[in-house]
C-alpha cells in the first residue's frame, strides 16, 4: 500500500505509514458493495390468465408434462416445441377456448384429428364417415345408400343387402383403407381375443374392446370395458368436461379445470 502523503510502500496489514505516520487504514477498505439491481418485472402469461391444464400421459399410464392453457391456447408441433417430433401432428392441430367456465376445442383442419375418449357402456351415435379409434385401429363407419337407377332406369346388381345397416373399414392412408367389414342390424364386437372383428396383433386392444350396433334407425358405438378406451374423431368444434381424454397425434392429454 502506497502512503499519499511520502510515497513510501507499506504492508497492507498496517494503519499507519512507517516512515510518516500518515493513516493508512482508509486506503485497503474495500468499496462499498453496489445495491442490488431490481428484479424485471415479471412477463405477463401468454394469452392471459390460467384457465386450465392439459396433463400429458404417457404410454405406461403414468403422468407427464403438464401444460397449462388459458382462454385461447393452441396445442401443435411448431406451437409447443416440447411436441415437434411427433410426426403425426400437425403444426396448429387444436385451439383450447375457455370461456364462462367451460372448455372447447376445435379442431384446426388437422390432418388426424382430434379424438375425444367416450364413457364406458355409453352408446353415441355414428354418423356417415364417423371415425373411431380403439389401440392403434383407425375406423370409418360408412352408411350403405339406397340403390338408385340410372338415367336409362337401370338399378346396379350387387350382393344381398337385406338386414345390413352400414359398413366398417379401416383407414391405412389419406386416401387409403384396407379391410371392410360389413354391420348387421343386431351389430358386431371388436376384440382382441373374442367378437366379431379380431385385431390379434394390437396390444392396445382389450380382449373385447367396443360394440357397433343398430337401434331405431341410427347406428351406435360402445365401449364395453376397454382398458385403453374408445375415442370418436371431433367435428369443428365440441365441449369438453373436465376429465376428458383426448387423443392428438401421438399425445394423448387428460383436460383438468
Amino acid at each position: 500500500m502506497e502512503c499519499p502523503k511520502c510515497g513510501t510502500q507499506n504492508n497492507q496489514s498496517f494503519k499507519f505509514c512507517g516512515t510518516c505516520g500518515h493513516p493508512l487504514d482508509q486506503l485497503g477498505a474495500p468499496a462499498p458493495a453496489p445495491a442490488p439491481a431490481a428484479p424485471p418485472p415479471a412477463a405477463p402469461a401468454m394469452g392471459g390468465e390460467v384457465s386450465g391444464t392439459l396433463v400429458l400421459i404417457r404410454p405406461d399410464g403414468t403422468e407427464g408434462e403438464t401444460i397449462p392453457f388459458n382462454a385461447a391456447t393452441v396445442v401443435g408441433r411448431t406451437a409447443m416445441p416440447q411436441f415437434s417430433g411427433d410426426q403425426y401432428l400437425s403444426p396448429e392441430h387444436a385451439t383450447f377456448s375457455f370461456a364462462a367456465g367451460a372448455l372447447t376445442v376445435h379442431d384446426n383442419a388437422s390432418l388426424n384429428g382430434v379424438y375425444l375418449r367416450i364413457d364406458r357402456e355409453v352408446p353415441i351415435e355414428l354418423h356417415d364417415q364417423s371415425i373411431f379409434r380403439i389401440g392403434q385401429e383407425i375406423i370409418r363407419y360408412e352408411a350403405l345408400p339406397d340403390a338408385e337407377a340410372d338415367d336409362d332406369g337401370v338399378h346396379q346388381m350387387g350382393s344381398p343387402r337385406a338386414g345390413l345397416i352400414g359398413r366398417i373399414c379401416l383407414v391405412t392412408g389419406r386416401d387409403s383403407h384396407g379391410n371392410s367389414y360389413a354391420v348387421p342390424a343386431d351389430g358386431l364386437h371388436l376384440g382382441r381375443e373374442r367378437g366379431d372383428i379380431l385385431f390379434p396383433d394390437d396390444g392396445y386392444v382389450s380382449g373385447l374392446h367396443a360394440r357397433v350396433h343398430g337401434e331405431g334407425g341410427q347406428v351406435f358405438l360402445t365401449d364395453v370395458g376397454s382398458s385403453n378406451g374408445t375415442f370418436v374423431r371431433i367435428e369443428g368444434s365440441v365441449p369438453v368436461p373436465s376429465g376428458a381424454m383426448l387423443l392428438m397425434g401421438q399425445q394423448l392429454f387428460r383436460v383438468e379445470y
